[in-house]
């Protein structure tokens, strides 16, 4: 009876087995799917929206096949359709049925530069990331449906009409790991009643023999080994051989069964009871509802600084304004043409600090989807044993403009305002707004003030002095050009300074305390003149006037013009007796002229 519950074991761990790996395998069905995508084959852009690409749950793989170089990137969707603006592109979208449809859309506006649109779309600081491969382009994503893909080559030729998209299908077998481990047990059992019905077979039909007589106690006994005794001994032998090869076909099985056993361990061969939990909301330091997205991402924010910092590295080593204009603006870019001229006339001039291009320590993106945008980046980078990091305010016009930076300066704060995390980004303050201290756009008057006038400034009170690292060095430095000055030319000129709003539009970021970074741009004006009318300014010591000037002496005396950036923490209104306090500063020479009569 044993021999055929074993068999009916074997028999119905078969069927189980063979049942949950068809199960896994040919019954299984296709592990993806793929869709094409259809282009037009005649316009230079396709852009297939993030509904498309998340038509199926999960990770998606773009593949578009083309001659020559094919380009994607994505970011987001309205950042794209605002970059194609000025267009004729593909649009790739998902119908109400789920079915994906193609149309050209046609150009909604002019670009900036008032030309028809066949840019070539690599390189822009729009986009999240791109890709670039000849011939055929296979790429992973993983996008939400805020996202959109943008497939092109070079702005001018088709982009690929062979395109398509492929999703990784959830082809869940529940009831496969059960059967299979199942089949895997009820084998064991089997194998297990299979060899007790051996042995009682063998009980059974084996030889009975009686048991030798007592050997009499006044016999000696002797320890020779008999016939019998030998027989007696191959049985045993033989005995220990047949257990031994009972253990050895155990193990066979055993084995078998263990493998099984992973066979059937992923976790979607399994049943899944409890459902899904639903996720819970991440608490955040500020309510993203009804806010916009940021303007960049860190990571979009790191390739942006690096391509700033390669621009501006390659026109300060041709001295190229031209070039250092597609990068600067501003102050920043007005001070970096005056050290060109200086450093093609004077051989000693040294280039102003390069523009760090890694070492981002903080991202402080505007949370606005329009134009202009603003991103203010904190970048620690060494110099030998020395550690100093740059703060940066930089600004996109449009869609079609690169980020440009408009403010730099060296870092001096010890401790910065608390800002919100890059993810949520911060609103952007208007120059008249009245939530702070004091609006942006009267900092500049303010601070100005304060360096001619000092205590004596009715601003003075604002400003938190005592700390002011580059308000000591202005008065440091005025004193001791007053005293130089006095030692030769105090009886027959004389030398005066001035300070006041420059040209550069002050830029502010909300921070968390409901106060603000403000960076502004101020003018410093040291004047020369002869107070003798038989008097001449000369300029053998000063040779950076002497470049810029043209000429080596004047009758009606020199003014010289320094440009200095800003940086300010400006606290709320609601902040108590709190001052404006200093973050951090650059200043350069900015341009000299001739006294005019």
């Amino acid at each position: 009876m044993r021999f055929v519950w074993a068999v009916a074991a074997f028999v119905l761990a078969a069927v189980m087995i063979a049942t949950g790996i068809a199960a896994r395998t040919v019954f299984q069905g296709p592990k993806i799917e793929t869709s094409a995508v259809e282009g037009s084959g005649t316009t230079a852009y396709t852009l297939i929206d993030g509904h498309v690409l998340n038509r199926m749950p999960g990770s998606q793989t773009l593949r578009a096949a083309q001659e020559g170089t094919i380009f994607a990137a994505y970011g987001r969707t309205d950042d794209m359709k605002a970059w194609l603006a000025d267009s004729e592109y593909t649009a790739v979208t998902l119908g109400d049925d789920g079915s994906v449809d193609s149309a050209v859309v046609a150009p909604t506006q002019t670009g900036a530069d008032a030309e028809p649109a066949h840019r070539n779309p690599a390189g822009s600081d729009l986009w999240l990331d791109e890709f670039e491969q000849d011939d055929i382009l296979i790429q992973h994503l993983q996008l939400p449906d805020t996202m959109s893909v943008l497939v092109a080559t070079d702005g001018t030729k088709p982009a690929p009409a062979e395109i398509s998209l492929t999703w990784p299908l959830q082809t869940s077998t529940p009831w496969a790991g059960p059967l299979i481990v199942g089949g895997g047990i009820l084998m064991a059992v089997g194998v297990f009643l299979y060899i007790l019905g051996l042995r009682r077979l063998r009980r059974s039909r084996g030889p009975r023999r009686k048991a030798l007589p007592p050997l009499p106690e006044t016999e000696s006994i002797d320890l020779s080994v008999s016939a019998a005794d030998k027989g007696v001994i191959s049985a045993g032998r033989a005995q220990k051989a047949a257990t031994g090869r009972r253990r050895g076909f155990v193990i066979i099985p055993v084995l078998a069964v263990s493998s099984l056993l992973f066979a059937g361990c992923s976790a979607d061969a399994w049943p899944q009871f409890g459902g899904t939990p639903s996720p819970t909301p991440t608490q955040t330091v500020v309510d993203p509802e009804g806010a916009q997205s940021p303007a960049v991402t860190p990571t979009q924010a790191d390739r942006i600084l690096s391509r700033v910092s390669t621009t501006v590295a390659k026109a300060d080593e041709k001295k190229d304004g031209t070039l250092a204009a597609t990068r600067l603006a501003g102050a920043a870019l007005a001070e970096r043409k005056t050290n060109y001229t200086l450093r093609g006339k004077i051989s000693t001039e040294k280039a102003l600090p390069a523009v760090p291009a890694t070492g981002v320590e903080l991202v402080l993106p505007q949370a606005y989807e329009g134009w202009p945008r603003t991103v203010m980046l904190i970048a620690e980078h060494k110099s030998g044993d020395k550690v100093s990091s740059t703060m940066m305010m930089l600004a996109q016009q449009d869609a079609w403009s690169p980020y440009k930076l408009a403010y730099s300066g060296q870092l001096e704060a010890a401790k910065l305002p608390e800002v919100a995390p890059a993810y949520v980004g911060a609103a952007a303050v208007q120059p008249d707004s009245s939530f702070l201290v004091m609006a942006p756009g009267k900092i500049a008057a303010a601070y100005a003030d304060v360096m001619d006038k000092g205590d004596k400034s009715a601003s003075a009170g604002a400003f938190d002095t005592e700390n002011d690292v580059f308000l000591k060095g202005v008065e440091a430095k005025r004193k001791e050009q007053v005293a130089t000055f006095n030692k030769t030319a105090s009886k027959t000129g004389s030398l005066a300074f001035a300070a006041k709003t420059g040209s550069q539009k002050p830029v502010a970021l909300a921070t968390l305390e409901s106060g603000a970074i403000v960076a502004v741009n101020v003018d410093e004006t040291e004047t020369v003149k002869p107070t003798n009318k038989d008097a001449v300014i000369k300029l053998d010591d000063n040779p950076r006037v002497k470049a810029l000037t043209g000429v080596k002496e004047s009758a009606t005396g020199f003014t010289t013009t320094y440009s200095d950036q800003l940086f300010f923490y400006v606290p709320g209104v609601g902040a108590g007796d709190a001052q404006i306090r200093l973050l951090g500063y650059a200043s350069n020479i900015l341009g000299a002229k001739v006294v005019s009569k």
